[in-house]
């Protein structure tokens, strides 16, 4: 089946360099992409961590604080600065985004709900590119990690793509997919291609990944159940060469593909 609704969500560690600034080569080749992609008839969702991480580089933090109050600032000040940069590598593309941040009640509540997907297919029939993050600058919940309402970006996407009725989702995240082992700790590990059975891996998810994002492989499995169990295939790949969308989309071997059911 043709892909032509994606929701595409990129990791903390594709957008910036740990503590040293927002990662501008990654970026445009990012952007760039999802234009490219946009022009050939798809339609384009961007799901986007990084707010911390761009407020900290805005703010010369070299390092994530702890007090969620200063979180809560800092990603202020970072969804500004994030939306900055996408519109303005977007723009040098003749491609328009917009913002949606959510909490819970936004996919919890009919009414809301309604509203919200209302936005979306309003925003893609202009020709614009949704861009969504958690509301991190307002609802504690959303930042702290033991206790994100939707688990962090990588369920919040799924959840997104469900609403939209999406065909496919991809995570570009910091690991070229799911492997058998811990790569970290055993260079021997394979990566395993398809997952057709979701419960037959869970064993294999791990922690949290950079110490600027706060997403992990049990997470990513989670957000692959969602997707799978309501028609959608995912795929993770690895966020350093986003131009694997195109082989992706043209049914190519990329990372780790989750059938849908």
């Amino acid at each position: 089946m043709e892909k032509k609704r994606i929701v595409v969500k990129v990791g903390t560690s594709t957008l910036c360099h740990g503590g040293n600034g927002m990662n501008f080569r990654n970026i445009d080749l990012l952007t760039r992409t999802l234009s490219d992609i946009k022009n050939a008839g798809h339609q384009v969702i961007l799901v986007s961590s990084g707010a911390i991480g761009a407020g900290c580089a805005k703010l010369n933090m070299s390092e994530r604080p702890s007090d969620v109050r200063i979180q809560q600032a800092v990603a202020a000040v970072g969804q500004c600065e994030l939306m900055h940069i996408y519109d303005k590598f977007f723009g040098d593309y003749s491609v328009s985004v917009g913002q949606i941040l959510l909490s819970r009640d936004d996919v919890d509540k009919p009414i809301i709900k309604q509203n919200l997907l209302g936005t979306f297919e309003s925003l893609l029939s202009l020709g614009v590119i949704p861009v969504v993050n958690e509301n991190d600058s307002v609802c504690i919940e959303e930042i702290e990690s033991e206790r994100k309402v939707f688990g962090g970006n990588d369920i919040l996407s799924a959840v997104v793509a469900v609403l939209v009725e999406a065909d496919l989702l991809v995570l570009l995240s910091d690991i070229d997919g799911l492997y058998d082992g811990d790569p970290h700790q055993d260079p021997s590990v394979k990566l395993i291609r398809l997952v057709e059975d979701i419960d037959s891996v869970r064993a294999l998810a791990g922690g949290a990944g950079s110490e600027f994002g706060t997403g992990g492989m049990a997470m990513k499995l989670e957000a692959a159940r969602i997707a799978t169990e309501n028609g959608i295939d995912m795929v993770i790949a690895n966020g350093e060469n986003p131009q694997c969308l195109y082989t992706i989309l043209e049914g190519g071997e990329v990372g780790t593909l989750f059938k849908s059911r």
